[in-house]
């Protein structure tokens, strides 16, 4: 049976200045984050629907009924400034349902929801994700810090996988591709969340993989990235990396018993 996957966010617009001389010109240009990702789920049982970061501002649903289209929901690398302030707030001040606690709501009657890490997920660079106390991080087997949670590892880490017995990890032997960086995030203290995978000890021990439940539904917190710069071009390409997200949204759309 095919499962139906939104990943909302990892684009973004780059704006440079190019200084020749007496002469300077601009230029723009649009990027997309998760290529590896469509790549990988291409042909798959999981059918991706990828909104990038600037469409989810208007697109992304307002009601339950838009929520249901999907078994499960990828929050990666966009704020909640994002989905908090459509231009109907933003330019008009008018008022429109707030998709941080229908987000929560669906969860909790069975939604699968999965924040990927990056400069605008949980808390993000310089603190502007803004994901801290939301009714998104309600629904999150982790906290996020009140600051800017980056953890950038330039000489690169290698996972430590916790619990290998765990579904999200089946087919995941040996060790795993290089690692460039983290969101620092805190665990919740429940007896439903599980730490699957961390850092090493030397470099700090944080989590890298949690799961757990929300209401009916189920959740996780992956805190690097779905591809560079966090992610080596060594890891997007190892054979585990497509494995690894179809155990996580299998995972993830399981109903619990």
């Amino acid at each position: 049976m095919t499962k139906k996957i939104l990943l909302v966010g990892e684009s973004w617009v780059s704006s440079a200045t190019h200084y020749k001389g007496f002469d300077q010109f601009g230029s723009v240009t649009f990027h997309l984050g998760a290529e590896p990702l469509v790549k990988a789920l291409a042909g798959s049982a999981f059918e991706l629907t990828y909104m990038p970061a600037h469409e989810a501002v208007e697109k992304f649903p307002f009601d339950m009924a838009g929520l249901d289209a999907y078994d499960a929901i990828i929050l990666s690398d966009i704020g909640a400034n994002s989905l908090l302030l459509p231009p109907d707030v933003w330019l008009h001040s008018r008022t429109v349902p707030n998709r941080l606690k229908l987000l929560k709501a669906w969860v909790e009657k069975g939604g699968g929801l999965l924040m990927v890490g990056g400069y605008f997920s949980f808390q993000g660079i310089d603190g502007k994700a803004r994901w801290r106390r939301t009714p998104v991080e309600d629904t999150l087997p982790v906290t996020c810090l009140p600051y800017d949670d980056r953890v950038e590892i330039p000489e690169g880490t290698i996972a430590e996988v916790v619990k290998p017995e765990h579904p999200t990890m089946r087919g995941l032997d040996g060790a795993w591709p290089v690692l460039l960086g983290v969101n620092e995030v805190e665990v919740r203290d429940r007896a439903d969340v599980e730490i699957v995978a961390r850092l090493p000890e030397d470099q700090g021990g944080h989590p890298l993989l949690v799961v757990g439940t929300h209401g009916t539904g189920r959740t996780a917190a992956w805190t690097s990235d779905i591809g560079p710069h966090w992610l080596s071009p060594a890891f997007c390409e190892w054979e585990g990396y497509g494995r690894l997200w179809k155990n996580i949204l299998g995972w993830l759309t399981e109903k619990q018993a």
